[in-house]
């Protein structure tokens, strides 16, 4: 297990340029299943989980060139089907909550797909079921099998229905809309998530032949085609990345350039810092972040205090809380955060508090941040990594702390964050990786 070993206390300096997105990249990877021929995936993050749903595809049968840490070839064109009785396909699909995504392109193509038991970070509740029922409506039937859930598509394909989704679940839309495009017919989709995410996924399956309309919308219909060719796609820049970067020069009071940040694909996440007190400017599409020794919470005119509430897009990204919670410690003002959607993602707040920070959990999804304004400095302690998104907190956290850090579990953040101990270094913080 290795460990990150933190100077906190020093300025950033320089300009760093965000990796391609990850939730991005474990939606188009999946969509190679959808054709035989040749798919191109470019700005590629190379972290651990993309490299292990790689490596599921691989051994799934699917020839993979990889051309560079950040270019990838997938050609599908024979799917070995005893795989999926194996263990090792338990086991690595398991680890990874994207392997979920195999699913719906699978049924569409070959009218059999699997489902595993999920992995990922360990947040709270994470239904499947948006995945199940959509996929149900289409006309597959799931049944138990060995190692995971059997899906079968019927003899004579999978059908265009219309469907209300029970919630705008961003993994199970994607599932649906792989395994839509090659049904018969048109398929209806209400309430469908709208994320970045969703809407490059369905520019790729459009550049591959599929018919979509509403793309950017929470309706979306879709009409079957009977075969999709290749293409090449390239992967917006990681929207989290850009915020954990904005969050690390604010928390640091340093002035930071974030490179090819994709602007106009970040829907509020500059305007929830900048009520945060941060200042930015957009340059092009790069954002300026100055120094500041001092940023102030935003005031309302009725003197009601700032609420940061994750919501299904266009609202507020929930990745970014764990982020927006630990830079409201040192702002002056108080916040409250209200993550929504997972009920364990809040836990992390105690390593703050030990470090200094004055923080109120009141429930499992609200928690109340009383900023200290930089008058008292948080202090370096030893911590562990609960998941991605916490773990790259907690890192900001070590940054701006006095004293050296020791962050422990930080496989956790290497399967979100590219090299991110060497990107930091470059901007002249003191990280060591450590065993």
């Amino acid at each position: 297990m290795g460990k990150f070993k933190i100077v906190g206390g020093n300025k950033l300096h320089g300009s760093i340029t965000p990796q391609g997105a990850k939730n991005e990249a474990m939606q188009v990877l999946c969509a190679c299943l959808l054709t035989e021929e040749k798919v191109t995936i470019t700005n590629l993050p190379d972290i651990s989980d993309i490299n292990n749903l790689i490596d599921i595809l691989g051994d799934m049968g699917v020839c993979v060139n990889r051309i560079s840490s950040d270019v990838v070839e997938l050609q599908a064109k024979d799917i070995d089907f005893s795989y999926f009785e194996s263990e090792k396909f338990t086991e690595k699909a398991t680890r990874l909550r994207g392997s979920v995504m195999i699913l719906g392109p699978m049924l569409a193509r070959f009218g059999k797909g699997y489902l595993p038991k999920p992995g990922g970070d360990k947040i709270g509740r994470r239904r499947l079921d948006t995945h199940i029922i959509g996929l149900q409506k289409l006309g597959a039937t799931f049944e138990d099998g060995n190692k995971c859930q059997v899906a079968t598509a019927p003899s004579d394909g999978l059908k265009g229905t219309y469907m209300l989704l029970n919630e705008a679940s961003v993994t199970g839309t994607a599932n649906i809309i792989m395994a839509a495009v090659m049904a018969q017919g048109e398929t209806t989709i209400f309430n469908a998530a709208c994320e970045p995410y969703i809407v490059q996924l369905c520019r790729m399956l459009v550049s591959m032949g599929a018919q979509i309309s509403g793309i950017g919308s929470n309706l979306l219909i879709i009409n079957g085609v009977s075969k999709l060719n290749g293409t090449t796609h390239r992967l917006l820049a990681d929207m989290i990345e850009v915020g954990s970067f904005i969050g690390m020069a604010a928390m640091t009071g340093s002035e930071l350039t974030i490179k090819n940040a994709g602007i106009k694909d970040l829907g509020l996440i500059p305007d929830v810092f900048k009520s945060l007190g941060i200042k930015m400017e957009f340059r092009g599409d790069d954002i300026y972040i100055p120094a500041q020794e001092h940023y102030e919470v935003e005031t309302f005119i009725d003197g009601s205090i700032l609420t940061v509430a994750d919501a299904p897009w266009p609202g507020f990204t929930p990745d970014l809380i764990s982020i927006v919670l630990v830079v409201a410690t040192q702002a002056k003002g108080t916040v409250l955060i209200h993550q929504k959607m997972f009920e364990s993602r809040l836990f992390f707040v105690d390593k703050l508090i030990d470090m200094g920070a004055q923080i109120i959990l009141c429930d499992p999804h609200r928690a109340t941040v009383i900023g200290l304004d930089r008058t008292q400095q948080l202090h370096a302690v030893k911590m562990a990594s609960p998941d991605i998104r916490a773990g790259v907190a907690l890192l900001i956290a070590a940054l701006s702390a006095k004293g050296t850090s020791i962050i422990e579990n930080i496989e956790q953040i290497d399967r979100g964050y590219q090299n991110i101990d060497g990107r930091l270094r470059e901007l002249g913080v003191e990280i060591e990786r450590i065993d």
